[in-house]
């Protein structure tokens, strides 16, 4: 017997329902709040599913500073036609762009921090 299973990506922060509403929004998702409101998942079309925990000493990762690494991100897959909309929806919702030496002029591959400090990468589909 196979045992089926799913996954959902956790995002630990200190407030969920304002991470929440950034990637409802970005996604265009709906917003589920169960039962523990300290637990808020964001599900969506295209398979999105993720879910905010809320973490009361969280503190944002520290990355693109060298002496520490990168760890999860997301890599948020569009259209090269779309890319530099996706950019300035991202940038509206409160998404800081990440200065790295990749980040000139045209690109593939864009670098940004959430509201709480996540990394995530906006990249033209393959």
């Amino acid at each position: 017997m196979t045992v089926t299973k799913t996954s959902v990506l956790v995002l630990d922060c200190s407030e969920p329902a304002e991470l929440a509403e950034f990637y409802s929004s970005f996604f265009d998702a709906e917003v589920r709040i169960g039962a523990d409101p300290d637990f808020v998942e964001i599900v969506g079309h295209g398979g999105v599913h993720l879910a905010i925990h809320r973490d009361h000493g969280y503190a944002p990762a520290s990355w693109p500073r060298p002496e520490t690494s990168q760890q999860a991100h997301l890599r948020i897959l569009v259209a090269r036609e779309d890319i530099d909309e996706a950019e300035r929806e991202a940038i509206a919702l409160g998404a800081r762009p990440i200065e790295t030496k990749d980040n000139g002029g045209p690109r593939d591959v864009r670098v940004y921090s959430d509201p709480a400090g996540h990394s995530f990468i906006l990249a033209v589909k393959p």
